[in-house]
């Protein structure tokens, strides 16, 4: 009896942690074309995340980026996204977001989009919340996990309702409250008007 429930708590643990997942999210600065030498994508921040269970998403670690210094314009933006280091490739779709969203006074907020499953990141974006010390305690990067959802289908095959004329047939607009109880606020106000006073 101990040894089936043992392993009954082994596997619930071995599936919990299966379930866990971590994302590494890489900055690149957008680069003009004019350069020579792009850049290589830096490690900016580790995620944890579990869609199976209620449990918050975390920032494991997080290093703030060099910001770039230039008055290029171009070099004003980042590129973030999951990347590959062996494959030197992004394994998700990318965004591209101001440099000044990691500048002083802001804490970077991460929203991960993940697919149903929560197995494989498609996207990853940021923006900067000012710092307010009196509003806040945790000044340090914030994470959301949005995992994807089957969107609403269109209704097809929906029979196509004629008149005997050969027409479409409107349906009928739910009617306002004004519409359909006019006549009350009507007697009501017949009754304010007759009612008077006692005359004294």
């Amino acid at each position: 009896m101990r040894l089936s429930s043992m392993a009954v708590a082994l596997m619930g643990i071995s599936l919990a942690t299966a379930a866990e997942r971590t994302a590494s999210i890489y900055i690149q600065p957008v680069t003009s074309p004019h350069s020579s030498a792009e850049p290589k994508p830096a490690l900016l921040a580790e995620v944890r995340y579990d869609t199976s269970l209620l449990s918050a998403p975390e920032v494991v670690t997080y290093e703030a980026p060099d910001l770039p210094t230039d008055d290029d314009a171009a070099a004003k933006l980042l590129r973030l996204g999951v990347y590959d280091p062996s494959s030197a490739r992004w394994a998700s779709s990318t965004t591209v977001a101001s440099a000044e969203n990691f500048g002083k006074g802001y804490a970077p907020h991460f929203v991960v989009t993940v697919d149903g499953e929560g197995r494989e990141v498609l996207g990853v974006s940021v923006r900067g919340v000012k710092i307010d010390a009196g509003h806040t305690r945790d000044f340090g990067p914030q994470v959301v996990v949005v995992p994807t959802a089957r969107g609403k289908q269109p209704d097809l095959n929906k029979p196509v309702v004629l008149s005997p004329e050969g027409r479409k047939v409107q349906e009928e607009q739910e009617k306002s409250f004004l519409q359909k109880y006019w006549w009350v606020l009507a007697i009501g106000a017949v009754l304010v008007m007759g009612g008077g006073g006692d005359g004294k």
